[in-house]
Parts: structure tokens; C-alpha cells; sequence
């Protein structure tokens, strides 16, 4: 937010500089971001006015204006802007006046006649960005002969404070003054507010259909305004400090009430309001057309403004083109209204949309403060553009306003959080200065919040609150005494660090996605999938909870393959989240995506393609970790976002653990990926989950080994075979390896051989032959029963 400090001060000025106020800001918490003079440098710019005006003689576009500027003399000047005129106050910048950028104006000739000086546009002066259409008109009662910078005090500077979200009561100069009044004991110099009183007696009827999201609304129907008159310049000046332009005086007024109090209103035009102004939910199928020129298609949920024809604005965000005020309105209806925040937040950026009133309105508005801001809005459009005010119709539901909270502060739990002991009359007074009331007891103090602070609830809220009035900077600095053990090392499990270790060193990338995703790209991956929907996402594209790695693994896969990167290896842990929130399951995963070539670029290394038994590879490498690989187990399966022919559920101990696959070529085509990629994702507490490493002697005998060629059916999954050939191995088998697979001659159709290696070795004595050929012999019998394989001649 920016406010002019110029504007602050006129609510409580410390004895402190433009540098000093900005640090103290800061310290209270309320961070400042920048501060910068609201005007570029300039010299010897005075108010002047044309007194005379011709064409110039050798110029259409030209005019020879003469010029009073408070010297007694007048003086001739060339002028091209087409909005000058007779009569006119202008900003004059003199001969030798120095203008923004060093410009430095000159006595000149400009096709042929002379000219004695300039008069200025805004943008010359540094007062607006971009190029200004013509130049600047200042009130009529500008003093002739002022210097400019004095007249539109302009030795100002723009105080940018970044507030946190729960700091929306200091979305105004009112806010902001209050912090600086409590931080130095001083008190506020408010504008006068008094009520308006009613020149007629008609209101525009009003209904509030949901009480629950807006428990008070007032409208104010004044008739009679001229919304041509221009709005008072010392009113423009002091929108453009705060980074808003100024359009007309209805939308000027509302707009500076908003940065003045913290209250968002806006303003109708009662020529285009229908029967009643009606607070409700929108209805299916409605469509509203913002002031933006922008038409939105109006959800369900969506709270609004409307009348008996449709919609009128959407609630606490934007108002509608087509009742909002112009140059021929003649009778407003002026809004203010309290909107719960969950009934505006992430209501805006459901519509692609942030703006003022919503940014206050999501963080809180003082429910007390709505009739005050009208009332201020009335007097200024009364004071600005004339108009009849009728009286106030105010719509309130008690029952659904904020109520008074009380929260109680401990005396012991004060000392302890900021060890140190305030006095208590310190305490109760850094309180009160906050506006609330407080009742002090033996144990601590019981206080009433006030109305605008939404941010206060518990104990703790309270601590904060005195810690940084008294200073964080005079609390003491205390290094806490702890004996700490060493962290147990549990054997039996891997650390993430180790298995992240072990995803780089097999060439891996290590990539941290949100745990938010895209609702569209879930559908894509996991149609069914079940996971929380934010209330106020941070947008659009990220508005549910992930319920699996891939989706943040694809799209981190699409941006590197977009920027020319065509061999991908990431791998990303985390939580993903599964179910609704309040039955929610959070499971820690490890996941991997691949695409491109098997091998870095080289003249060593081939061109071929990453497969899915690359992944598998890279997968099996990391399940070793542990040291317990017999414990898993891949099996056929099928999943939404992986090829039906590609595709393995990974089981651990018998249940599944994860999935691993080759992208669907549905999916591929619908994310708009041009090359295959390979995913898995496993649960990171089975992958964590090992056995404790035993010594083994080493045998003193030699071993044995067998080779052995099975023929099974080309569907059948090799891991059965090697389950029932290690099942009747016996316990002296070392080892056990799968060394080819093998179609085509020799092999009947819909078949296939595999080639297993085994390995005996016994600790105590030599195997001999006739033992080893029981052993084979079991295996072949056992492998023609289970799986109907036969022995490979």
C-alpha cells in the first residue's frame, strides 16, 4: 500500500524524519518497501494564466498565447498542446527553469515568433507517467505567481508499506496513522465526520438474501448531482501518491474514502437500477460485464449485487459496466457493506481479477466503520458535485457480525515468551494505546478487542502485539541451554538424504514442485483422484492439493523440454494428499520422471531411446539401498496415465507401494508432449524400510553353478518363475540371476525361453554333483506345476 506522507501527518506527525518514520514503520512490523518523492525535480515552475490567446500565423497546430505569471508583465508563449484556452490556471515554467531530465528552458523561436518560457503538461513535470494528452489545468483559484511545488506540495514523499495478510486493518491512513500514534503516544487529529443530514425522504429498497456473507449493508439514494464538475486537485494529488488515477468524482470520492478509512464502497447510477437492489448468490447460467469491459460467466457460489433484472456487480471485487456512474448520471446510489472475507476471498482470483476492494475485503474490514465511510463519502460528493443525500437505508443481521472477543494475556507466559518482565502498568498501557479495553486481575489481563483487528484471537496474538510496541530491539538476547543426545541411527532404515544420494549419483535432478497443481492437469493423470480444493488459491492453475508426484513431475518435465532441454532426469520428494480433507490421508512419496536418450551426448555413446526398463533399473538400484530388495515385488497393473502395455504396480511386502509406467499416449497427446517419458512414484516410508546388515563368514568351499533355460508363455511375468525356482533352491543358493530372454526360432509361438543362473555354495563342505541334480530336478517339477514352463532342450 502507498500512502503520502504528507497525508499521514495530517492524522499524527512524530518528531521524527521522512527516514525515521519509514524505520519505525518497519520495526512495528509493517515492513516498508520503499520510499520515493512523489514529484521528479524541478525549478522556477510557477501558476500562471493565459490571458490571450491567437493562432500563430505559419503554424495550424500552433498558438500564441500571452501569458500572466504573477510578474506584472505578461509574457509570450508558443504553445502546441490543443487543450489550451483562455482563462485557463497553468503550471508556467519560466526562462531558465530547469524541468526533469535537466531540461532547461530557453528563450526560442518557433517558426518565426517568439516565445518566452513553456507551459507544461503533467508528464513534463513529472507528474505522470507516460506522455500526457495536453497540458495541465490547475483550479481556478490557483494563486497567480505560486512556485508549483508549493502550491501542490509537492516536497512530498510516497511511503510503500508490504503488510502481511493479517494486517488488513492497515490498509488505509487511518490504519497506518493509528500504528504510528501508538508507537510514539500520540494521538489522531480525525477529519471531521458528521452525519449527513436527508434533504428528501425516498431510499432505494434494499435485500440482503444471504445475511450469512453480508450482515450489514447501507444505501444511500442523492439525487440531483453533476458528475461533469472536476474533481478538486488537492483530492487528484492525493490518489496519485497512493497509485490511483483519478477518472470522476463518484469513483474519485468512493476510491478516497477507501485509502482514507479502509472501507471499499462503490456507487451506482439509479437511472439503471431495476426494483431492488438485491445481495444474493448468483444464479446458473448468469453473466455479468465488469466495469473492465471484461464479462465474466457467473459460478454458483459467487456472491453479488443485483436487482430485479440480473446482476450488478460482483460482491467486495468489481461493479458492472452496465449500472455504473457516467457523465449523464444525474441520481447515485451510493453502497457500503461488510463482506465476511470468506465470502470475497479467492473470489477475485476465481475471475482472473485483484483489486482494491478485494485485496481489503479478503483481509478483514471493520464491520463498525461501514456507515462512518458513507457518511465521509456523502459530504465529499455534496462538497464536490451538489446532489440532494436521502437518508441512510441500513439491512444488518447481528447475528451473523463479528462479535466482541475477549482474550485473556498471563503475566507468567508474557515473561517467559520475551524473557523479560514488563511492569505491569507498561503492559496494560501498550493495550489500552491499541484501542482495547483492558481489565488487569493477579494473573495477567483480560482485554476487548477492537473491532478492526481481526487478527487477534489467542494469548499469543497478545504477546506479539506488546512485544513490538515495547521493541524488538530492547528485548534481551538469551541463548537457550539444552543438552542434546545424538540422534539415533536406526539401521534398518534409509534416510531420504541417502536416497537422494543415490538418485544423483545415477544422474538424476533433484525438482521441488508445489504441493498445489491444476485441477485439469490432475483430471488428465487421475481421473479419479480425491483431493482438497483450496478456498484461496494463489491462482488459478494451482487451486487443489496434488494426490500424486506425476502432475508436478510433468509439468516440470514440459517446461525443460520447452526450453530445448531433450534429455530430462528429475526425481522430487514430498507429501501428496489423498481424500477430503476431513477424512485426509497425507503419504510421503518418491517419484521420477525420464524422457530422451539412454545416454549423455558423446562419441562414446549411442542414440538409443530411455525405456521403461531403464526406469526400472535406475528404480531397482534404489530399493537395494535398503538392503532388503527381496521385499519387493513388480507385477502387470493398469493406471489412467500409464500404457496399458508399459505399466507395473510395485509392491512391498505384498502391498502396493507405488506404480511405475510409460506415459499414456492419450495423456501425451492431451499435455501436448512430443516424446515418450517413463514415470514411477513409490511410498517413501516402504522405500525408507530395510533390514539390519549381518556378517556372514565367507565359505572355504567352492561353488556350484547351473544353468538352466526355461520356455513359459510370453505373458507370463519371469518374477514367478524366479519365485518358485528360489522357493525350492534350498538354503545353500547364493544366487540367483536372470540372464536372458529369448523369441523366435526354436521357441514355439505365443512362448518364450529364460535363462536363469544358480549358484550353491555350503559353508561347511563341497555340494556334489548328485545333490545339485536333486535340487534341479525339484526346481524343473516345481516350475512345470506352478507356471507351466518346460525345460529348453
Amino acid at each position: 500500500m502507498k500512502v503520502s506522507e504528507q497525508w499521514l501527518r495530517e492524522w499524527v506527525s512524530p518528531q521524527l524524519s521522512t527516514q525515521g518514520l519509514a524505520d519505525q514503520i518497519t520495526m512495528a512490523g509493517l515492513e516498508v518497501d520503499a520510499v520515493e518523492p512523489v514529484a521528479a525535480s524541478f525549478s522556477d515552475v510557477v501558476v500562471a494564466q493565459v490571458t490571450d490567446k491567437v493562432q500563430h500565423p505559419d503554424a495550424d497546430k500552433l498558438n500564441v498565447c500571452q501569458v500572466d505569471d504573477g510578474s506584472g508583465e505578461p509574457v509570450q508563449v508558443v504553445c502546441g498542446a490543443p487543450n489550451v484556452a483562455l482563462g485557463q490556471r497553468i503550471p508556467f515554467a519560466r526562462v531558465g527553469a530547469v524541468l526533469p531530465g535537466d531540461f532547461k528552458i530557453k528563450k526560442a523561436k518557433l517558426r518565426g515568433v517568439e516565445s518566452r518560457g513553456m507551459i507544461c503538461s503533467a508528464s513534463e513535470l513529472g507528474l505522470e507517467e507516460g506522455t500526457s494528452e495536453g497540458i495541465l489545468v490547475l483550479p481556478e483559484d490557483a494563486p497567480v505567481g505560486t512556485a508549483l511545488r508549493e502550491y501542490l506540495a509537492l516536497d512530498d514523499h510516497t511511503i510503500e508499506v508490504d503488510l502481511t495478510p493479517n494486517r488488513g486493518d492497515c490498509l488505509s491512513v487511518q490504519g497506518l496513522a493509528r500504528e504510528v500514534g501508538v508507537l510514539n503516544r500520540l494521538g489522531l487529529t480525525e477529519p471531521t465526520i458528521d452525519p449527513v443530514a436527508a434533504r428528501h425522504d425516498e431510499t432505494f429498497p434494499v435485500r440482503v438474501e444471504d445475511a450469512q456473507r453480508c450482515p450489514r449493508y447501507i444505501g444511500r439514494l442523492i439525487k440531483g448531482v453533476d458528475i461533469s464538475r472536476p474533481t478538486p486537485m488537492w483530492m487528484i494529488e492525493r490518489l496519485r501518491r497512493s497509485g490511483v488515477r483519478a477518472i470522476d468524482p463518484a469513483v474519485d470520492v468512493t476510491n478516497y474514502v477507501m485509502l482514507e478509512l479502509g472501507q471499499p464502497l462503490h456507487a451506482f447510477d439509479r437511472a439503471n437500477l431495476d426494483g431492488a437492489v438485491v445481495v444474493r448468490l448468483a444464479r446458473q447460467g448468469e453473466e455479468l460485464v465488469l466495469l473492465d469491459g471484461q464479462t465474466v460467466s457467473l459460478d454458483p457460489s459467487t456472491l453479488i449485487i443485483a436487482d430485479d433484472k440480473g446482476p450488478l456487480a460482483l460482491a467486495g471485487v468489481m461493479g458492472g459496466e452496465h449500472s455504473g456512474v457516467g457523465a449523464e448520471t444525474r441520481d447515485i446510489f451510493l453502497e457500503g457493506a461488510f463482506f465476511t472475507p470468506l465470502a470475497v476471498a479467492g473470489q477475485a482470483r476465481s475471475y482472473g481479477l485483484h483489486t482494491d476492494a478485494s485485496h481489503r475485503f479478503e483481509r478483514g474490514v471493520d464491520p463498525e466503520l461501514t456507515r462512518r465511510a458513507v457518511e465521509r463519502a456523502t459530504a465529499l460528493l455534496i462538497e464536490i458535485c451538489g446532489g440532494e443525500p436521502g437518508p441512510l437505508n441500513e439491512q444488518a443481521d447481528d447475528a451473523h457480525l463479528p462479535g466482541q472477543r475477549d482474550v485473556t494475556l498471563r503475566a507468567e507466559r508474557l515473561e517467559k515468551a520475551l524473557s523479560k518482565r514488563l511492569d505491569d502498568a507498561e503492559v496494560s498501557e501498550i493495550l489500552e494505546r491499541l484501542g482495547m479495553a483492558v481489565d488487569a486481575h493477579d494473573r495477567g489481563w483480560t482485554v476487548k478487542v477492537p473491532s478492526w483487528r481481526f487478527d487477534i484471537t489467542i494469548e499469543e496474538d497478545l504477546i506479539e502485539e506488546v512485544a513490538r510496541i515495547h521493541g524488538y530491539n530492547r528485548l534481551p538476547v538469551r541463548r537457550p541451554a539444552v543438552r542434546l543426545g545424538l540422534k539415533a541411527d536406526h539401521e534398518a532404515q534409509s534416510p531420504l538424504g541417502r536416497l537422494r544420494r543415490q538418485m544423483t549419483a545415477r544422474g538424476y535432478q533433484e525438482a521441488i514442485t508445489y504441493s498445489f497443481v491444476a485441477p485439469e492437469l490432475q483430471r488428465t493423470l487421475l481421473p479419479e483422484a480425491v483431493s482438497p480444493v483450496l478456498a484461496n488459491p494463489i491462482s488459478a492453475d494451482l487451486s487443489v492439493m496434488r494426490a500424486s508426484l506425476f502432475p508436478g513431475l510433468v509439468r516440470a518435465l514440459e517446461h525443460n523440454l520447452n526450453r530445448q532441454q531433450t534429455r530430462v532426469r528429475l526425481f522430487e520428494s514430498g507429501l501428496v494428499f489423498r481424500g477430503e480433507l476431513d477424512d485426509l490421508e497425507q503419504v510421503p512419496m518418491l517419484g521420477a520422471v525420464v524422457c530422451g536418450s539412454r545416454l549423455p551426448e558423446g562419441w562414446t555413446g549411442g542414440r538409443d531411446k530411455v525405456d521403461f526398463f531403464d526406469l526400472k533399473g535406475d528404480l531397482e538400484s534404489l530399493l537395494e539401498v535398503s538392503g532388503d530388495a527381496d521385499a519387493w515385488r513388480f507385477e502387470p497393473g493398469e493406471h489412467p496415465s500409464l500404457h496399458p502395455g508399459q505399466c507395473a504396480r510395485i509392491l512391498h511386502r505384498g502391498e502396493e507401494a507405488g506404480w511405475i509406467g510409460t506415459l499414456h499416449p492419450a495423456v501425451k497427446g492431451k499435455l501436448g508432449l512430443k516424446t515418450d517419458a517413463v514415470l514411477f512414484e513409490v511410498r517413501l516410508d516402504a522405500l525408507s524400510q530395510g533390514r539390519i546388515p549381518a556378517f556372514a563368514p565367507l565359505s572355504r568351499y567352492p561353488e556350484v553353478r547351473r544353468d538352466l533355460a526355461f520356455v513359459i508363455d510370453e505373458d507370463q511375468p519371469v518374477q514367478a518363475l524366479l519365485d518358485r525356482v528360489r522357493a525350492e533352491a534350498g538354503e545353500w543358493l547364493t544366487d540367483l540371476a536372470l540372464f536372458d530372454v529369448y523369441q523366435g526360432k526354436g521357441v514355439a509361438e505365443g512362448r518364450k525361453s529364460v535363462a536363469l543362473g544358480l549358484t550353491w555354495q555350503h559353508p561347511s563342505r563341497t555340494l556334489n554333483d548328485e545333490e545339485i541334480n536333486q535340487l534341479v530336478d525339484a526346481i524343473v517339477v516345481t516350475a512345470r506345476q506352478g507356471v507351466n514352463a518346460e525345460l529348453r532342450a
